[in-house]
């Protein structure tokens, strides 16, 4: 779904009122069949006809995702992936705010990346009681990960997005993890050349 909200929003931009799952499929690399069987999951958008009304479907689909809430997002790890997560400023455009950032460096502290404050980590219980905070966001190293995850669920935080390179053992089953490896990414980028490279 996060794709096909992508998509729609580039249609968007070009100026696309309407769009059959035929044309849709040959922008997306993806069969007709599986665009519809994807979005009749969720409900019928479509006319037969007519296609798909590409801002309906795209207000549509971003209700499905959620993205019609704004989250408020804590970055724990204000190296330079953490740092480089809270300066992209797309992710406001998808109502995801990012309110502060914490980190053990004490050189750090008080400093701000782009007028968000980072913070000490044995500041984080006192900010989470004062704030609402939807998601945490980990750039640590790995070593560290499982301990801070846990201490942010028992602080309530409902999601982590987790960017240290370990899968998460986390004591409370009900938060939400989304674990990205992106030297996992990398691998599986260089897979791809290798079997090309055989064809």
């Amino acid at each position: 779904m996060p794709r096909y909200y992508r998509y729609l929003g580039e249609l968007i931009d070009a100026g696309t009122e309407r769009i059959s799952s035929s044309d849709l499929s040959r922008r997306m690399n993806v069969t007709a069949s599986q665009i519809r069987q994807d979005l009749n999951n969720f409900g019928g958008f479509g006319q037969q006809g007519y296609g798909y009304n590409v801002k309906h479907l795209h207000e549509e689909i971003g209700k499905i995702l959620g993205l019609n809430e704004t989250h408020h997002i804590i970055i724990v790890g204000a190296g330079n992936l953490g740092q480089a997560l809270a300066n992209y400023v797309k992710f406001e455009k998808f109502g995801f705010m990012v309110i502060a950032l914490f980190d053990v460096n004490p050189e750090l502290k008080g400093k701000d990346v782009r007028g968000i404050k980072i913070h000490m980590l044995d500041e984080l219980e006192g900010f989470v009681k004062r704030h609402r905070v939807d998601i945490a966001t980990l750039t640590m190293p790995k070593s560290d990960a499982d301990s801070i995850a846990n201490h942010l669920v028992q602080l309530g935080i409902p999601a982590i997005w987790n960017f240290a390179h370990v899968d998460l053992e986390l004591a409370d089953e009900s938060v939400v993890v989304e674990n990205v490896h992106l030297s996992d990414s990398l691998m599986q980028l260089s897979y791809n050349i290798i079997e090309r490279k055989k064809k």
